[in-house]
């Protein structure tokens, strides 16, 4: 596990996305780039945070800010999960969990007493300069895309 902060130079990383390209870091260099980590494609939250993201999508566009959400889906939950809800921002699969952890977000977790390990929902901001300006843990969905669009803009 790795413990980011503001400041820290953002990993790199190489996925494969929906609709089977891939996408990496240097992809976006000098542009200001938003990864948000979702547990599981389709579950409620998840698809209420998808759905936030890609309603403000032409707004983070207009304030030069890319957005990728990011699982350990395989490409092909991803590409129906994205056909299902119409959902505009890119959605990168990580199956071997490379890059959740390099980002600190595979973790254990709990549930009804069981352990095991998954994504902690978390978003990060990266700067145009490819340095992480903010890291969002543990984040509550309601106004969550609005909060990181101002964040987006204010870099």
């Amino acid at each position: 596990m790795t413990d980011l902060k503001a400041g820290d130079k953002a990993p790199d990383f190489n996925l494969t996305r929906d609709g089977g390209s891939t996408v990496s870091l240097a992809d976006f260099k000098g542009k200001k780039l938003v990864l948000y980590f979702y547990p599981k494609a389709d579950t409620p939250g998840c698809t209420a945070e998808a759905k936030d993201f890609s309603r403000l999508h032409s707004a983070f566009a207009k304030a030069g800010t890319a957005v990728i959400g990011v699982s350990a889906d395989p490409v092909k939950k991803q590409d129906a999960f994205k056909a299902k809800h119409a959902l505009s921002t890119p959605l990168a699969s990580d199956e071997n969990h490379e890059m959740l952890k390099a980002y600190g977000v595979w973790a254990e977790k709990s549930m009804y007493g069981k352990k095991y390990m998954g994504i902690n929902r978390t978003t990060v901001l990266i700067g145009p300069d490819g340095r992480i300006a903010r890291i969002w843990p543990k984040v509550k969905i309601d106004g969550h895309a609005e909060e990181v669009l101002a964040a987006a803009k204010a870099i």
